[in-house]
């Protein structure tokens, strides 16, 4: 995928995101979420520590060549584990907690998404970039992932409030193809959903019937490990 269509697309989803929160009451920033046990603050703590990676990463010296996919990086290994999930809810709830209003914390995400867009706007096409996993991943691939990130909690976070779900098309897009390849756009109209069913049967948000099932095997779709 370009660098400029991956750019788009997760400025497109995070000032949705960011609009989606913005406003919230103190009694919805406490509602709990799918994502068990964070709460909507604690969830939107999560999506401000991962996007907030970027920015050191492109800091950091790029490894000589990237090894790693944005569909290898969510292979099922350790970054998985029981151990692993601990220590990421933690980190979402610390950060949550550094704020003193759920507004203030939305006020932070909207800071910390607009610089990594811009720096990562900048970077050449080729910049590969070292994952806190230890992965060397082009920055492009990178950034997919945290699409993916603030497009599926942006979901939740929606669900958890009561609106609707606020998926930018450009969003919807990149991951259909990067969940069913080049072909993806193509494939999900076969199978007959708009691009938020899809995200949501694609991530196991909403449960698949039968003929959904054998439909989903024969077109393929790749299964994220997403913790």
């Amino acid at each position: 995928m370009r660098r400029h269509e991956v750019v788009g697309a997760f400025t497109a989803e995070a000032e949705r995101l960011s609009a989606g929160v913005r406003g919230l009451g103190d009694e919805a920033w406490s509602r709990p979420t799918v994502c068990v046990p964070w709460t909507v603050r604690e969830l939107l703590g999560h999506v401000t520590v991962v996007v907030g990676w970027l920015p050191g990463m492109v800091a950091g010296e790029a490894p000589a060549r990237a090894t790693v996919s944005a569909v290898d990086y969510y292979r099922g290994d350790g970054r998985f584990s029981p151990e692993s999930n601990d220590r990421r809810i933690g980190l979402a709830r610390e950060r949550a907690a550094q704020v003193t209003e759920g507004g203030d914390l939305a006020s932070e995400f909207d800071e910390v998404w607009r610089l990594a867009a811009r720096l990562c706007a900048a970077e050449p096409d080729d910049r590969v970039v070292r994952t806190r996993h230890g992965d060397p991943m082009l920055l492009t691939d990178f950034l997919v992932t945290r699409v993916v990130e603030v497009a599926v909690h942006g979901l939740d976070l929606a669900a958890a409030v009561g609106r609707e779900p606020w998926l930018s098309a450009s969003a919807g897009d990149l991951l259909a193809r990067l969940l069913l390849g080049q072909g993806g756009l193509a494939e999900v109209d076969v199978l007959g959903w708009d691009r938020v069913t899809f995200l949501r049967k694609a991530t196991g948000r909403e449960p698949l019937t039968g003929a959904e099932s054998a439909e989903v095997e024969r077109a393929g779709i790749r299964w994220l490990s997403l913790g």
